[in-house]
């Protein structure tokens, strides 16, 4: 297969290249590939003539959204509007990232595909948009929500993930104040590249839900992470609006259900602390 892959030098990127070594693969990256410049856009797609786009590329500074809005929308919306068309004109299929902050976190049970999006924030929103778009522009699509994505690179804009983060802090000896009010699902994204590669075999186009199993808070998850690797350190949970510089309004309960990724034989996540495990396994931290 024949895939191009926008924003291959970002913490999924890079575990995407790895998981698709069997194909014949581009990566694209900023700034020699501007996902903003649609005539660059298709210029290049048509170029490569590729099967498939897989699209990574997000603006998600997300508390600098709320102050202005439009890198967001410029980048999480306008652009995939763009990429949506390139794709309908050339007749790839078009792979998109999208995510959990599209709810607004009031249910107590997972969500599924299916459930109504309610964003609270100018991030969310602007996810949301892209995900209207190419639901509303492209037939041959996997759209795909997840929720907080770790891996090896670490995020391309902060440098870091959350797990070496806490890491960090831990060796400085300081108290880390981690919020508690937020349940997710920490993702590995080695193990979404390696789901995403098995689910662009199939033709079961449309939206999936696709995380680890199982839930935390962002402080259990911190405390799972020092327990793992031996460390100790202060951990103080706090509440989200206790946090400094959080304009952003955060969905309380962001779980998600990978049913439809169940419903079409998909190979099943393994639980958040086994993927854990794994990561710091590779990454060093542990023997």
């Amino acid at each position: 297969m024949r895939i191009a892959v926008i924003g291959a030098d970002g913490q999924l990127g890079r575990d995407l290249i790895q998981a698709l070594q069997g194909d014949e693969v581009a990566p694209l990256v900023y700034p020699g590939f501007d996902i903003t410049d649609p005539a660059g856009v298709r210029r290049t797609l048509e170029e490569l003539a590729p099967d498939t786009v897989i699209n990574t590329a997000a603006f998600h500074r997300v508390d600098e959204c709320e102050d202005d809005p439009w890198p967001a929308l410029r980048l999480n919306a306008i652009a995939v509007r763009d990429l949506s068309l390139v794709a309908r004109e050339l007749g790839f299929r078009l792979v998109h990232f999208s995510t959990d902050y599209v709810f607004d976190g009031r249910k107590t049970s997972p969500y599924v595909e299916d459930d109504a999006p309610n964003p609270l924030s100018a991030y969310g929103v602007s996810k949301l948009a892209g995900e209207y778009f190419i639901r509303s522009l492209v037939d041959k699509y996997f759209l795909v929500r997840t929720c907080g994505l770790y891996g090896l690179a670490g995020s391309k804009d902060k440098g870091y993930n959350f797990v070496d983060r806490i890491i960090s802090l831990a060796g400085e000896g300081k108290t880390v104040r981690v919020v508690d009010d937020q349940r997710v699902t920490p993702t590995s994204t080695a193990e979404l590249a390696e789901r995403l590669s098995a689910l662009i075999r199939t033709d079961r186009y449309g939206l999936y839900h696709l995380t680890n199993e199982g839930s935390c808070t962002w402080f259990e998850f911190a405390r799972e992470i020092l327990s793992l690797t031996g460390r100790e350190a202060r951990l103080e949970p706090v509440e989200s609006r206790a946090v400094a510089g959080a304009k952003a309004r955060r969905p309380l309960y962001s779980v998600l259900e990978n049913r439809r990724a169940k419903e079409i034989g998909l190979p099943d996540f393994s639980p958040w602390r086994e993927a854990l495990r794994d990561y710091l396994k590779r990454k060093g931290y542990l023997g």
